[in-house]
């Protein structure tokens, strides 16, 4: 009899050999559904990264955020910066002076320029300085105040006409008629030019923004 059969069993429940069967212990499921969440946590958080890593290396992630600078610098255009207030012709005293051979054209001038509004103050020759000189249709000369102003106003009156300022006191304008000039442009024509100058068009700025 084994040492290994029970007391009792006699030789019917006898155990042979040198292999005896192990006791084990159940195996537990909570450790193995906890064993299969952590893995499939960990193989999420190895996902995720990998995708990072990629947008990282492929510029990816810019995308999105370059959507919103890039359609704000194709909304935005600046307005060029706003012109002074231009006066109104019966705000400008406007002398003429003949600088050609023809008789009588700064009288003729400037009755027409009366009609339009424009305020007269002398006329006549003009003075050697400009007599049989200005080539043009006419030479438009006043006061630095008024390059922007009353010079650009008088300015649709005449075709092509040459701007300068001068060192002068007061806010008076001259227009000195060349030789090539004929006559005022058409009110319709200059009353066309002035309204686009009171109101000009706003225009993008030259300078452009890296977007």
């Amino acid at each position: 009899m084994s040492m290994l059969t029970p007391p009792g069993m006699g030789g019917k429940y006898r155990i042979t050999g040198d292999k005896y069967p192990r006791m084990r212990r159940p195996r537990r499921r909570g450790r193995l559904v906890f064993g299969v969440v952590a893995s499939v946590a960990a193989l999420s958080l190895v996902g995720w990264g990998t995708l990072q890593l990629i947008d990282v290396f492929t510029g990816g992630g810019d995308k999105a955020s370059a959507a919103g600078p890039k359609a704000d610098c194709a909304s935005k255009v600046s307005a060029s910066p706003s012109a002074p207030a231009l006066p109104k012709p019966s705000q400008i005293t406007v002398n003429v002076f003949n600088a050609t051979k023809r008789g009588g054209l700064a009288k003729k001038t400037a009755d027409e320029l009366k009609k339009r509004g424009f305020r007269i103050g002398d006329v006549g020759n003009a003075t050697a300085t400009y007599d049989k000189k200005v080539k043009g249709t006419g030479l438009l000369l006043g006061p630095a105040s008024a390059l922007k102003t009353s010079l650009p106003v008088l300015g649709t009156q005449v075709a092509a006409a040459e701007t300068r300022t001068d060192t002068r006191k007061g806010a008076e304008v001259d227009l000195i008629i060349g030789s090539a000039f004929k006559n005022l442009n058409s009110k319709a024509a200059a009353d066309k030019a002035l309204t686009a100058l009171a109101h000009p068009q706003p225009a993008a700025t030259s300078s452009k923004k890296s977007c």
